[in-house]
C-alpha cells in the first residue's frame, strides 16, 4: 500500500503496536487527521463505537498500516485505565 503525501488527511490507519496509555490494541483503527512532514508520522483520532473520542495522537508511520476497506472490524470493550 502506498503511503500518502504530507498533508494528505484521508483514511483509517490500523495500529500495528498497543497504545497502552490508552488501552488501544494492535488492529484498533483511527482516522487520520493529520500527517506530518514526508509521512514519518500521523497524528491519527481513534473512536469508540458510540462517537465518543478515546484519544488523538501521533504515531509513527512503522507502528501504522493503511486499512483496508473489506476489512471486518471487530467490537471490544476498551479496558479500564
Amino acid at each position: 500500500m502506498s503511503r500518502p503525501e504530507a498533508g494528505d488527511t484521508t483514511g483509517n490507519r490500523r495500529l500495528k503496536s498497543p497504545l497502552p496509555n490508552l488501552g488501544l490494541e494492535p488492529g484498533d483503527v483511527g482516522v487520520v487527521v493529520h500527517v506530518y512532514a514526508n509521512a514519518a508520522a500521523y497524528e491519527v483520532e481513534f473512536l469508540s463505537l458510540d462517537g465518543n473520542t478515546i484519544g488523538v495522537v501521533t504515531v509513527e508511520a512503522a507502528d501504522l498500516r493503511q486499512a483496508s476497506g473489506r476489512a471486518v472490524l471487530h467490537e471490544r470493550e476498551l479496558s479500564t485505565i
